[in-house]
């Protein structure tokens, strides 16, 4: 039997109540029927890697093509989606809190909102930032979504850990239900968000950085990976491709998809 949407919804709630749960980034639909036939609870889309599925840079995707992949993922698992929507559009038609009923509306559990402006590339203020994730918090209530609030310092230079747990407190206090640094990857300081945040915070696993163990240990409700797979997946295609251009050939040991998760994964078809 199919999860309906409200069950979703209520299934993402519950992991953000107590343990640790990882949530990777699919990049396209395939990407997310291989998760969850691995066996993950919940999944998330990435910016990067969705702009990359188009050819295009970060952060320049359009209201409606992302509402489409958010739909087109939803529809494809029976685990919860949460949505990077990166600052939820304020400037489209409707701003934030339509932003997020479209996304509610094709199935999402749940989406982001971020603080970092694209179009000036600087932070917007903790006074602009709160008020838009209070708009976004009114339409995720109303949707029962999980509505998370990102700072994004640590990815623009912004070193201060003090002022990064002020904008999510305040983030928290604006009614976002959990809250992101991506870019932090010292044990130590994620443990102080984690403490002075008061809320379920979710932290970017990065390679070399702290382990699922060590943050499930710091009191990390949730992990993600951001725009890794899609790193990984696309950096496959063009070494694989360099070797067959200096080659011509492809080497039999290339680490293939396995056939039978593949078969699982994308059913009958895959198979033949």
């Amino acid at each position: 039997m199919r999860m309906d949407i409200p069950t979703k919804s209520s299934r993402f709630f519950e992991l953000h109540a107590s343990g640790t749960f990882v949530m990777p980034n699919p990049h396209d639909i395939g990407a997310a029927r291989l998760l969850a036939t691995l066996g993950f609870k919940a999944i998330a889309t990435t910016s990067s890697g969705f702009a990359a599925s188009l050819g295009q840079f970060d952060m320049t995707v359009s209201r409606p093509q992302l509402v489409e992949h958010a739909r087109l993922l939803a529809a494809a698992t029976e685990i919860p989606l949460n949505v990077d929507s990166e600052q939820c559009f304020p400037d489209d038609t409707g701003g934030v809190a339509r932003t997020v009923e479209m996304l509610a509306d094709v199935g999402a559990a749940g989406c982001s909102i971020e603080d970092w402006n694209p179009h000036t590339k600087t932070l917007d203020s903790v006074e602009v930032a709160s008020e838009r994730v209070s708009q976004a918090s009114e339409a995720a209530n109303r949707a029962g979504m999980v509505l998370t609030a990102r700072a994004e310092n640590h990815l623009r230079g912004v070193t201060n850990l003090d002022d990064t747990i002020a904008r999510l407190r305040a983030y928290r206090e604006a009614g976002a239900h959990c809250v992101f640094a991506p870019g932090l990857a010292d044990l130590a300081k994620i443990r102080r968000v984690v403490n002075e945040t008061e809320a379920p915070v979710n932290v970017l696993l990065v390679p070399g950085g702290p382990t699922v163990a060590q943050l499930s240990e710091a009191g990390v409700r949730r992990i993600s990976l951001g725009g890794t797979l899609s790193r990984v997946a696309y950096g496959a295609v063009a070494r694989v491709a360099q070797r067959l251009l200096e080659s011509g050939e492809i080497a039999t040991d290339e680490d293939f998809l396995d056939r039978e998760l593949a078969a699982k994964a994308f059913g009958t078809a895959a198979a033949q």
